[in-house]
C-alpha cells in the first residue's frame, strides 16, 4: 500500500509540470524556441544508407539511366544492391549477391527509383 500512496502523490506533481511546460512554450518562451531537441536533429539528417531494395518482381536492370537503354536482365523482389552512382530518378546499384534471375554478384547496372527502396538505419 504504500508505493500506492507515493503514485498517488506523484501523479498530480508529473501533470502539474507538464501543464506549466505546455504553458510556458504556448507563451513563446525564447529558452525553449532556441534549443533544438536531438530527436528535430536525427529528422533533419540525410539518410546514407547506401543498400537499396528492389519491391516489385520483374524489374529491369539496365546498361543505362533510361528505358532508351537494353536490359540485362530482371531483379525481383528482396534483390538488392550498393548505390555507386544516380541520375535523377535513376540509381546505379552493384548486387549484393546473386540475384533470383540469376545475375552474378557484383553486376553493376542502373534501376528506376520507384522499384527499389533505400534502407534505413536504426535509431537507438
Amino acid at each position: 500500500m504504500p508505493a500506492l500512496s507515493v503514485l498517488r502523490r506523484t501523479v498530480p506533481t508529473v501533470a502539474l509540470a507538464a501543464t506549466a511546460a505546455l504553458t510556458v512554450g504556448a507563451a513563446g518562451s525564447s529558452a525553449f524556441a532556441a534549443a533544438p531537441t536531438a530527436a528535430s536533429t536525427r529528422v533533419a539528417a540525410a539518410n546514407t544508407c547506401p543498400t537499396w531494395t528492389v519491391m516489385k518482381n520483374g524489374v529491369n536492370f539496365r546498361t543505362g539511366p533510361s528505358t532508351a537503354y537494353r536490359s540485362i536482365g530482371y531483379l525481383y523482389k528482396w534483390d538488392y544492391g550498393t548505390k555507386v552512382a544516380g541520375r535523377g530518378s535513376w540509381v546505379k546499384l552493384r548486387l549484393n549477391e546473386r540475384s533470383k534471375s540469376g545475375l552474378k554478384k557484383g553486376t553493376t547496372a542502373w534501376v528506376h527509383k520507384k522499384f527499389v527502396d533505400q534502407c534505413v538505419y536504426m535509431q537507438y
